[in-house]
């Protein structure tokens, strides 16, 4: 039996509420030669159960202890058999057409290195934003545009394996695998930057996938890892690519600046206003979005929640 053209990566960790919808998601793609490969990290709630009454085109793999989802997505990458990797979180949905449209972009342009599409933002039943909602991204070799605005959902992203060897063969004396262990909340960022940076990108401009945002997602969650992520990234690039400020200085500016205001969200969501201030003055002409926080962070952090809620309620010119 040949392999088959897509391995769709599904990993999963107490996920039974929302997985049968994923799942079924998948089963109604109109591109047929794909499997998924489920990676189950030790889940207590049925969710290996449900996977495995997927039927054939699953392969089933579990982790008897709970590891890092990069560990979790390098154990599931690991046993995909794919020319093309695409990436499903439990929570989150493909349109039927995805899988097809992205890899006609890849028989088009072998150059290519990832192919995402826009991605719906949903919290309940309520669409609140699309990636793509206030501007298109690039396409080409678009390293350091992907850098100062990151547009990929986890979801939305298929990867050739090509690409994924050659960005963990660049990396292998500082990391072994293709998503950096060390990192917890920007992984996944971080491989789509380096596969940026040896790969062309391109993107369907239709929104192929839905992110259902709640109070687990650990975008909303954990600012100040992300923070500390960031500074990290930003210095492994040092590492990895000489001559990186000299080539991207305005670009090391805006992580800088980036990881300085999420810094700021997580000291002020502590209750320290005061220090959330101190990291984004010198950033305020910068964006509108930087001036509304200098407001709001005089207001108690506990109010974070309901704020970050009205935010994201907000029309996306508003949010840049």
């Amino acid at each position: 039996m040949s392999d088959p053209l897509v391995s769709v990566i599904m990993n999963c960790h107490n996920g039974a509420a929302e997985l049968p919808d994923a799942l079924r998601s998948v089963r109604e793609q109109t591109f047929r030669d794909y499997e998924i490969v489920f990676w189950d990290n030790a889940s207590t709630d049925g969710s290996g159960e449900l996977a495995k009454n997927f039927g054939p085109g699953l392969r089933y793999f579990r982790s008897e202890e709970k590891t890092s989802l990069g560990a979790a997505r390098n154990s599931a990458i690991s046993q995909a058999r794919g020319k093309y990797i695409a990436f499903l979180d439990c929570d989150d949905l493909w349109a039927p057409e995805k899988l097809a449209l992205q890899v006609d972009l890849f028989r088009k342009n072998p150059a290519l290195g990832l192919v995402c599409c826009d991605t719906e933002i949903k919290r309940g039943y309520r669409t609140v934003g699309r990636f793509f909602e206030t501007s298109l991204p690039r396409r080409g070799k678009v390293f350091a545009e992907l850098l100062r605005d990151q547009w990929i959902s986890m979801s939305s992203a298929m990867i050739s394996a090509e690409a994924l060897r050659k960005i963990r063969e660049d990396a292998a004396a500082i990391q072994p695998l293709w998503f950096d262990e060390s990192l917890n909340v920007c992984e996944e960022a971080d491989v789509f930057y380096r596969t940026a940076r040896d790969f062309e990108l391109d993107y369907i401009d239709r929104p192929l996938a839905v992110w259902r945002a709640h109070g687990n997602n650990t975008t909303f969650a954990r600012f100040g890892e992300i923070a500390a992520e960031t500074r990290l990234i930003l210095a492994k690039f040092r590492r990895l690519y000489p001559g990186f400020d000299e080539e991207y200085g305005d670009t090391a500016e805006i992580l800088t600046r980036r990881a300085d205001f999420q810094e700021a969200v997580s000291s002020w969501k502590e209750g320290n206003g005061v220090r959330a201030r101190e990291l984004i003055r010198p950033w305020l002409p910068a964006s509108r979005k930087y001036r509304m926080f200098w407001l709001a962070s005089y207001l108690p952090g506990s109010l974070f929640n309901a704020l970050a809620g009205l935010y994201f309620s907000l029309p996306g010119f508003l949010r840049r």
